[in-house]
């Protein structure tokens, strides 16, 4: 009886774990990993082929977003999630495909004009589209069997709809162990979505620890915030681009926004338009919208009992096409715009930024976690320039974090939840945070509570039973810019790197001393001079 920890170990993104027990192979989500790469990635010990089901926490694509590839490689056994996560998985993991599709396409254009070698996606959307046959929906508290010796329960996570904590009872050789895998804790008191569920038994825990080193204070007015942030940027004539997870995230937006144009709570423009530009986020919405009456927590209940559709208002504008998505930009009338991705890393939000960035007049508002080497958190850290399309975009805009809006549970009510487990359990493994967050929420449960708690390395292995280490995993960081193309001289490609710096640099350079600026234009020409 063992688990071995493959992805989300010291990393905040591509949660995998692997649970064998009595010769049965099971994992525990299959995520893709999002932001840098910190540690060396853990291949699967087993083929695919080999491994005897998958259960799924929740359809965040660093939680479901590898599956496919999985597909590809071979798996063709059951895929368990909840009810309301299959069909949010059916939209993700079609999205992922075709990201990946368009990736390709995008990368081998440019690998015909220049030395470099020709690009395979990670899969593609007809691999996505046979994983979803595979898919098993599964009600909240239901118990399966999922094969010999391990039956599971998703209990509500209240994280996104249809996250869950998946619940494990392992038996092995007359020995039954329960682990609880928690997926993402949900946050308290959002809206649309149930409150996390308490759980109070478990041997083993495996828990996340995103927000294990900060609070997010009190709750505070979320409406009446953005509704601020509206109106003065409103009257500086700008729009507030709201970056955004497109499912979870942008339709608890929309559920303030609709607050917001309720309570006429933006005075001087109370007619404002909202555009949602995520083709995913608009599909997504309508499964919200389906679903949620079955989900939702009580103050959204009372909306749907009358007649009101919690995350629907007048001024709410759908982009679906390019043209659409274009057009947005070419229309002067400030406006709010919400459009994925939620850490800038892809799709048209990074349109709308390279449009607004340089902008004084317009805001952009992070409202989720960004993780560290994204242009999300770059923006957040406070950076005088991006790069957005290969071209250097000066940092003009208003950047402001609307704190407390995350979906995950902040360091006291982490701490609380796994404290409700009692008796105390056998050993808490801490996962799904960045490295230091990650083993200093492990110090301070052993310091609060007493206890035995670790943060496991990528590749790590424990022994259920003997409650003890197997495998060591492994300690050492991947180094910065690993590129494994041999057609291009590594000295070449720092070189480029360096230039990528350089282009950032000038574009944040406005407003230095005329003397700093004559002897960095000095420097430049001897530079270039000598490279001619």
């Amino acid at each position: 009886m063992q688990i071995k920890f493959l992805g989300a170990a010291r990393e905040v993104t591509g949660s995998c774990y692997l649970v064998t027990v009595g010769g049965k192979n099971i994992l525990i989500d299959c995520g893709m990993e999002q932001g840098p790469d910190i540690y060396e990635s853990q291949g699967l010990p087993v083929a695919p082929s080999a491994i005897d089901a998958v259960l799924l926490t929740h359809a965040h694509i660093d939680h479901s977003g590898r599956l496919p590839l999985l597909y590809k490689n071979g798996y063709r056994n059951k895929i368990f999630l909840t009810c309301a996560s299959r069909d949010l998985c059916r939209l993700m993991l079609m999205d992922s495909a075709h990201i990946q599709e368009q990736d390709a396409k995008w990368r081998n254009r440019k690998a015909k004009r220049g030395a470099y070698t020709a690009y395979t996606p990670l899969y593609d959307s007809e691999d996505a589209e046979k994983t979803l046959g595979l898919i098993r929906g599964i009600d909240y508290d239901d118990e399966v069997d999922v094969t010999d010796g391990i039956k599971a329960r998703f209990i509500d996570a209240g994280h996104l709809l249809g996250s869950s904590y998946v619940e494990l009872r392992l038996t092995e050789n007359g020995v039954t162990k329960t682990v609880l895998f928690s997926g993402d804790i949900g946050n308290v008191h959002k809206p649309i979505i149930r409150d996390p569920s308490v759980v109070t038994k478990a041997d083993y825990v495996i828990m996340e620890s995103t927000y294990g080193d900060r609070s997010h204070g009190d709750d505070p007015d979320y409406a009446k915030h953005l509704a601020e942030i509206i109106e003065r940027t409103f009257k500086r004539g700008g729009n507030v681009v709201i970056p955004t997870f497109a499912v979870g995230r942008m339709q608890e937006m929309l559920y303030f926004l609709r607050e917001v144009k309720r309570g006429k709570m933006v005075k001087d423009f109370p007619d404002f338009e909202v555009y949602v530009d995520s083709p995913l986020a608009i599909e997504a919405t309508g499964v919200y919208s389906r679903n949620v009456a079955e989900y939702c927590d009580d103050e959204t209940r009372a909306l749907i009992d009358k007649g009101i559709n919690p995350i629907g208002f007048e001024g709410l504008k759908l982009s679906v096409t390019s043209e659409d998505s274009k057009a947005i930009n070419y229309d002067p009338t400030p406006k709010v715009i919400l459009s994925a991705s939620g850490m800038c890393e892809a799709g048209r939000v990074r349109h709308h930024l390279k449009h607004n960035l340089w902008r004084p007049e317009s805001t952009i508002v992070f409202v989720g976690y960004q993780v560290q080497g994204t242009l999300g958190r770059s923006l957040l850290d406070g950076a005088k320039a991006v790069k957005l399309f290969n071209e250097a975009v000066k940092v003009r805009a208003e950047i402001v974090s609307l704190q407390g809006t995350s979906s995950h549970a902040d360091r006291e009510a982490l701490m609380e939840w796994v404290h409700n487990i009692s008796p105390a359990p056998q050993r808490v493994f801490v996962t799904h945070g960045e490295d230091e967050v990650a083993s200093g929420f492990a110090d301070a449960l052993y310091r609060a509570y007493g206890l035995r708690a670790l943060a496991p390395y990528p590749g790590s292995a424990y022994d259920l039973i003997a409650d003890e280490c197997v495998e060591s995993g492994n300690t050492k960081k991947k180094a910065p810019s690993a590129n494994k193309s041999r057609k291009v001289s590594p000295v070449y490609k720092a070189l480029q790197a360096a230039l990528d710096e350089l282009e950032l640099a000038v574009a944040a350079a406005e407003g230095y001393s005329n003397h700093d600026l004559k002897e960095a234009t000095k420097a430049i020409r001897n530079i270039t001079a000598r490279l001619r």
